[in-house]
């Protein structure tokens, strides 16, 4: 009684003061919750002293959520937790950290959960309140300005949503999501992301449910992933050899499929495998009229099943965006059956890999439609960015090998709410309303561990994320010595011929602009005199041998 008195008093003493003013401002989003906290009769026992008040304002909101008293979750944290994830120094961060992962994997479960604006707003405070979770934290925030987060609080909360971020790829999506705030990511972006979010889902939805492919998606369960040339503006040709035919492009999680628009209808789906092991090349490519190849606009596809490789060309006026944001994707799916096959992964693992691939493309075409910047989609997609990164063989390996059910048995099921992991890529999928592959949608039922992200500590997947950027970062700095190296000291005559070559450097990267068409009104106007000076060019010489051949005619007669 004596300490529950105490920390009634110490609440009460608090807001009378106003010592919560630097955290809740002139009735900020927290005041109402702090002042009810106040008021309630079981404030001494719901308020945690080794909370920050805004994290123990996410600690009562995870509290309602589970329906289980804080009270409650102390004793579950104590249980489960290990000795050292308890430490004093460590409690207040990890024990944030256990209610969120509950609370969201419970959260998930709702249908059209990203489309509440209440959970939107919690997984952003889970977010400020781990940037500053003791009591003894100092204010980072300031709730009468635009608030902020940080890389390493998105990096730790986000992934365990798993349709907002994954940990291999949730620094990169940071960077584009705060790029224009200064590196720190404020609620206003990170809402119009997860609204970008909820309409991709809709949009894949729709898109699978629909007619589309349905006597050939039938067989495999496949889903469809994204659609193009359907609009008129934006056109997809597909080359086979001297042959060209307009048409509808579609990727699914298995194959890619392309049907030849012919006047009133199009032409039979053309298959080309993406989950097979036939040896598949997929990779940018040239095109132009008459065989010529003078845009890179293309996406160039070959296997062992076909007798010549197709190209699938997107043209546009300005850039080439889409055939990138396609061979990204499509890759993507590609690289995600090569990881099945390397590993032999079956069962309910390989709908888990699939499913990541999915979430991934989700995120992409949800920065697309917020973003007007032009988007690397590859630094955005697990199974690309680990075939660039060094290290990323390693990444795939522990991926594959992390083990399911010792991990299970360290964590009670995602679905009641309990245990030290967020919930699972497949689990997130199945909370969407989509289904993948023939396995059970509850991959704690058919045994699959829950989640990337495990309460305290780092997974062993996050380690070896950690390892290969690292490793990135290394290799990118040894370059720089050695570029610096060559400049200043052994090749001081490359470096004076380079500044010497320097305008023509500049003209060449001139010429391929124009060549790209990065900006169509330059290129057009480079084509029109160009153009004219040949036509006059050629006009003076044939005027010439005209006038020539006259004097010839005049002196024979003569």
């Amino acid at each position: 009684m004596a300490v529950a008195s105490k920390t009634r008093n110490m609440l009460e003493n608090l807001v009378r003061e106003g010592s919560f003013k630097w955290l809740i401002g002139n009735r900020g989003p927290f005041d109402d919750e702090l002042e009810e906290m106040e008021r309630s009769p079981s404030a001494p026992t719901n308020w945690i002293p080794e909370l920050s008040p805004i994290a123990n304002v996410v600690v009562r909101r995870c509290s309602k959520i589970l329906g289980v008293p804080t009270t409650e979750l102390c004793k579950g944290f104590s249980a489960e937790a290990s000795e050292s994830i308890k430490h004093p120094s460590r409690y207040a961060r990890n024990f944030l950290e256990y209610c969120s992962f509950r609370a969201l994997a419970l959260s998930t479960q709702v249908t059209g959960h990203l489309a509440d604006k209440k959970f939107r707003r919690l997984t952003y405070d889970m977010m400020l309140a781990w940037e500053a979770p003791a009591s003894d934290s100092q204010p980072l925030l300031n709730l009468n300005e635009d608030v902020s987060v940080g890389i390493e609080a998105f990096s730790r909360i986000a992934p365990s949503v798993p349709i907002i971020a994954n940990v291999i790829i949730s620094e990169n999506l940071f960077e584009v999501l705060a790029t224009s705030t200064g590196g720190r990511l404020q609620f206003s972006t990170y809402d119009k992301y997860l609204s970008g979010l909820e309409r991709a889902i809709r949009k894949m939805r729709t898109q699978s449910e629909s007619s589309l492919l349905s006597a050939v998606r039938s067989s495999r369960g496949e889903r469809i992933l994204e659609v193009d040339g359907t609009v008129t503006t934006q056109p997809v040709l597909e080359h086979v050899g001297i042959s060209t035919w307009p048409g509808r492009l579609i990727l699914t999680d298995h194959a890619l499929y392309f049907e030849a628009l012919r006047v009133v209808s199009y032409d039979k789906a053309k298959r080309y495998d993406l989950s097979d092991d036939l040896k598949q090349v997929v990779k940018p490519e040239l095109t132009g009229p008459w065989g010529t190849r003078l845009f890179d606009k293309a996406v160039f596809y070959k296997s062992i099943s076909l007798s010549e490789p197709v190209v699938i060309e997107f043209p546009e006026l300005k850039g080439h965006s889409r055939r990138d944001y396609w061979l990204a994707i499509i890759r993507e799916i590609l690289y995600v059956h090569r990881f099945i096959h390397k590993y032999q992964i079956k069962g309910v693992k390989r709908d888990e890999a699939l499913s990541k691939a999915v979430l991934g493309i989700l995120r992409v075409q949800a920065i697309q439609e917020i973003s007007s910047a032009p988007l690397r989609s590859e630094g955005l997609l697990m199974f690309n960015l680990c075939d660039q990164l060094p290290g990323g063989d390693l990444i795939l390996e522990t991926l594959a090998n992390m083990s399911t059910v010792s991990e299970l048995n360290r964590s009670n099921t995602s679905k009641s709410g309990g245990g030290m992991y967020s919930i699972s890529a497949l689990d997130m999928i199945s909370n969407l309303g989509f289904a993948f592959g023939t396995s059970s949608n509850n991959s704690v039922e058919a045994g699959l561990a829950v989640g990337e992200v495990t309460v305290g500590q780092l997974t062993s997947l996050e380690r070896a994320v950690k390892e290969s950027k690292n490793n990135y970062e290394k290799v990118a700095q040894a370059q720089a010595t050695v570029d610096g190296v060559k400049v200043e000291g052994i090749d001081t005559n490359v470096a004076v011929m380079k500044e010497l070559l320097f305008p023509m450097m500049e003209l060449g990267k001139w010429l391929l602009s124009l060549a790209l068409w990065e900006d169509p009104l330059k290129s057009l106007g480079f084509c029109v005199v160009f153009t004219y000076i040949i036509c006059r060019k050629f006009g003076h010489y044939f005027l010439e041998l005209l006038w020539d051949g006259r004097e010839m005619l005049q002196q024979k007669r003569r």
